[in-house]
């Protein structure tokens, strides 16, 4: 048995408990992930006669928002009074803000081990340990995740630095480019983590598509209802859009800016750790935000945000949530 059989026989047996059982069922598991709501709290009221009981159910939509000044540099120091927060075209008010969140971080880190990536992946594992170093702390879990043909865990959630560094650099390159699968399976895996926590998905990849089960819009509603910010970072292999297949990208973007995160194109790999570096810096200085939304919103749908900033700035959010109930 190889070692990369190895890794794919103990994935199929942690997926039982993470990630589903297999990526063949990629499809109809992207049915059943849990709402997207950040918390929800529970009420009752109960007469002195004891005749009955009321209970009402009260669900704060969490919002998390990335600013931005004209040179893309984090913006701290900003007042609840300078947000808006639409909800199908009408104003919610803020109930919860938070800036410069504290809120622990769960990340996804998935690397791109396919084998158009073996040329830069000794250079992009380094910068990924060196990030690795930099983002965790006591509070925050990562997980590391490789994908080619197939998406495999290297290591489960831990704040255990060294451990996850040594994960990294133990990718080993496989065929094929599941990147539909990655989307799905990491936003899947921040699903599960509690509901108190930011959910963070980081992919290095080329944006190559050849071997997903999933397609894009199932990628797409589970980040969305895992409320995992996307960041990509895209190793382009050749520079020119005339040479290389961009479908990836354009999905990826599509993805990023529905959740939230963002994309980055370095010209050099040697530019990986300022990237890694900016991702970092944003992390940390993230507002918090909630509401109850009013109207309250029928379960079962997709239900559209918009988040203003007074100011010349840009804002970064998720642009939906899912309100629970059966998925459509």
């Amino acid at each position: 048995m190889t070692r990369r059989q190895g890794r794919q026989l103990l994935l199929h047996t942690s997926r039982t408990q993470c990630l589903g059982p297999a990526v063949v069922a990629v499809l109809s598991l992207a049915l059943t992930v849990s709402p997207c709501f950040v918390s929800s709290s529970r009420a009752q009221s109960r007469g002195a006669d004891q005749r009955g009981s009321i209970r009402v159910d009260v669900n704060l939509v969490g919002v998390i928002a990335s600013v931005l000044d004209k040179n893309n540099r984090p913006v701290p120091d900003l007042q609840r009074d300078q947000f808006e927060i639409y909800e199908e075209g009408k104003l919610q008010k803020i109930e919860l803000f938070e800036p410069e969140t504290q809120q622990p971080l769960d990340l996804v880190l998935m690397v791109d081990s396919s084998l158009s990536e073996v040329k830069e992946l000794q250079f992009e594992t380094d910068a990924a340990a060196r990030f690795i170093g930099q983002v965790v702390r006591p509070d925050d879990r990562m997980g590391i995740f490789e994908f080619a043909d197939t998406v495999t865990q290297l290591a489960g959630f831990s704040d255990n630095v060294p451990q996850l560094q040594s994960a990294v650099r133990h990718v080993i390159p496989g065929d094929g480019t599941a990147l539909y699968d990655a989307v799905y399976l990491g936003s899947d895996a921040l699903a599960k983590r509690p509901t108190d926590r930011r959910k963070v998905l980081i992919l290095i990849t080329d944006a190559g598509e050849t071997t997903s089960r999933a397609d894009f819009e199932t990628a797409r509603r589970a980040a969305v209802r895992a409320e995992a910010l996307l960041y990509t970072i895209v190793i382009q292999p050749v520079k020119g859009e005339n040479g290389r297949n961009t479908a990836g990208e354009h999905a990826l973007e599509t993805i990023a800016d529905s959740t939230g995160g963002a994309m980055y194109y370095p010209g050099e790999v040697s530019q990986l750790d300022a990237i890694f570096d900016r991702i970092n810096r944003e992390l940390r200085t993230q507002y918090r935000m909630g509401y109850y939304p009013q109207p309250r919103p029928p379960q079962g749908i997709y239900r559209s945000i918009e988040v203003r900033v007074k100011g010349e700035y840009k804002v970064r959010y998720r642009k939906s949530y899912y309100s629970g109930g059966v998925a459509n």
